[in-house]
């Protein structure tokens, strides 16, 4: 019998189709369990109705052969707050997932909380449950949840209650006319870009020593915890009078930014004490174009750019303030620049600075010139300055009549400036270098400690 080419081939095929189909050994999975890179994933602390930041952690097959993970589980279902993601795909319940020998996957953590009312902090748990070779095994799931009054794109008046946190969305606004009190011991959350914004109304912050008013970002974890632009910062426009005291405004875009002010308003546009305004991207307060402030006993440090910026003119009066550089970034501008114009499509905007007064305050900070005053006059404005018995940091002593008995570049021998303790020394020049001719309203420093009444210290702290 003869066999045509086309058989011969089809038959050669199947016989080796046939023999290696039958070389071929079935899989056999490890009896081995799993390892975890942490037995426990906690979240401290979550705003109800926010969700929380990406968390992850891994599970390894430390076997050299595959093992068979016949369940992965989110114990709570779909009821949890929790959700979790399993090597790229999301669910609460996964089965029959193979994982070869010396090979790990990811799994990541996310929590929502819902609004309860309920004023304290609450702790929710939940498990994830790997079941392998009939095993169980558990990663557990914690979350610090807590309650909070929150402010989205709304206007607010009277008195905030500070028996909750306040967290602000977009924004919260004082509208014209209208006052709002914060009281002492009130957090204050902004999410992302959100700002307090006071237009043509008041802020009356009123924090006390053991009961400050805080600022930060709405993200609390320990990754967030020294985080700069988090949130835009407190905005002022046109503003009634309004005070701060006691306050701390920590991680924001900027801290503090006043633009213009009421022309009826005879007064400061802000009144600013015992405060610390640290670690935001840009600066620590901003006079923009008119707005007036008064500052005693504050501390402004280790922002983006500035301490303080007075541009386009504005009034300010600082007094035992400690106004510090030490920004560590490569476009770190002087701790206090003042100018009274801007540039604007090649058109010089200039304004008046009536007061521009800095007493008995730092002005410190790495660069070789921490002060910098750049003016261009006007028949039309006025230009009245005052800087006296200051520490001041440049190489180069400023000459001007209204530099009156500052000490130039010397250091202030801070306790611990990498760690943010700018008390000083007994051996600090600043120790009795101030001038009783500008008091502190109240005879304090920024801790409460008694003035020396004939030769006080300068800066925010007493010795």
């Amino acid at each position: 019998m003869v066999l045509r080419l086309s058989h011969l081939l089809y038959l050669t095929f199947f016989s080796l189709t046939v023999l290696f189909s039958s070389c071929k050994k079935p899989l056999i999975f490890s009896k081995g369990n799993l390892s975890f890179s942490s037995d426990t994933i906690v979240f401290d602390t979550v705003f109800t109705t926010i969700g929380s930041t990406t968390k992850q952690f891994k599970f390894y097959n430390n076997d050299k052969r595959t093992v068979n993970i016949e369940q992965i589980e989110l114990v709570g279902g779909e009821n949890s707050p929790f959700r979790i993601n399993v090597d790229g795909v999301s669910g609460t319940n996964f089965a029959n997932i193979e994982l070869e020998g010396r090979d790990s996957l990811f799994v990541f953590v996310e929590v929502t909380l819902e609004a309860n009312s309920q004023l304290n902090p609450m702790v929710i748990e939940d498990q994830i449950r790997f079941r392998t070779n009939g095993i169980d095994q558990y990663v557990q799931l914690v979350v610090w949840g807590q309650d909070a009054y929150f402010h989205f794109k709304d206007t607010n008046e009277g008195i905030w209650p500070n028996d909750k946190p306040h967290v602000i969305y977009g924004y919260a606004a004082v509208d014209s006319s209208k006052n709002l009190i914060i009281q002492p011991g009130t957090n204050v959350f902004l999410h992302k870009n959100a700002l307090l914004y006071v237009y043509k109304g008041s802020l009356d912050i009123q924090g006390t020593k053991d009961q400050p008013v805080t600022f930060q970002g709405d993200r609390l974890e320990l990754d967030y915890a020294d985080v700069q632009g988090q949130y835009y910062g407190i905005y002022f426009q046109e503003a009634l009078p309004s005070t701060i005291n006691y306050a701390i405004i920590k991680n924001g875009t900027s801290g503090i930014h006043l633009f213009d002010d009421d022309p009826a308003n005879p007064s400061y546009t802000l009144d600013i004490k015992n405060t610390k305004i640290y670690n935001c991207a840009r600066y620590g307060i901003f006079i923009y174009s008119g707005a007036k402030v008064k500052a005693e006993n504050c501390l402004i440090s280790k922002n983006g750019t500035h301490a303080l910026i007075v541009l386009e003119g504005g009034d300010f009066n600082f007094n035992h303030c400690t106004l510090l550089g030490y920004g560590g970034f490569e476009d770190q501008s002087a701790a206090v620049g003042i100018s009274n114009y801007y540039v604007a499509n090649n058109i010089a905007n200039v304004g008046s600075i009536n007061e521009g007064t800095i007493t008995n305050s730092v002005i410190y900070g790495n660069l070789d010139h921490e002060l910098a005053i750049d003016t261009l006059s006007d028949p039309a404005i006025t230009l009245n300055f005052n800087f006296t018995n200051n520490l001041i940091r440049s190489i180069t002593s400023f000459t001007q009549p209204f530099f009156v008995n500052n000490l130039w570049n010397t250091s202030p021998q801070f306790r611990d400036e990498p760690e943010n303790d700018f008390r000083f020394w007994s051996t600090s020049p600043l120790n009795g270098a101030g001038s009783n001719s500008f008091p502190t309203s109240n005879g304090l420093d920024i801790e409460e400690t008694t003035r020396d009444l004939l030769n006080p210290d300068i800066g925010a702290y007493e010795y």
